[in-house]
């Protein structure tokens, strides 16, 4: 690998990481910054929107509205550069325990668990993701 594409892997994770943090600390608006103007969000495999990222983003937000905390950890982060590598498909595997809390105190934990799959694209700032 040549420098160049050792600093895109790098970049490319930490978005994810970055996404990952801001849904967890709930640091919302956060998320805006991640994605291009034109991105196309599809939580529909969780009866979610597809949509633009405000849609989306309003969506997990009430979603988690019921549970104290949740703790993404991510495994896996493969990443495919096109050819011209201003493009890269991503796939990074991920486990998210969420906590809710009873009235009486009593914590239950569930886990979930899956794939993100984004397509990133080289920004003059950096990558951004464009679709996920």
């Amino acid at each position: 690998m040549d420098p160049q594409e050792i600093s895109d892997r790098m970049e490319i994770t930490d978005l994810i990481t970055r996404y990952t943090r801001a849904v967890d600390t709930r640091q919302f608006a956060d998320l805006h910054q991640l994605f291009t103007e034109d991105a196309v969000l599809d939580y529909s495999a969780n009866d979610g929107p597809v949509g633009p990222p405000e849609e989306a983003i309003a969506w997990v937000e009430r979603g988690l509205a019921g549970f104290a905390r949740c703790q993404h950890i991510i495994g896996q982060v493969a990443i495919s550069f096109a050819e011209d590598r201003r493009t890269a498909q991503v796939t990074a595997y991920f486990t998210n325990p969420l906590v809710g809390v009873a009235p009486d105190g009593t914590e239950t934990v569930w886990e979930v668990g899956g794939y993100y799959h984004h397509e990133m694209v080289s920004m003059p700032d950096g990558w951004r993701s464009r679709a996920m």
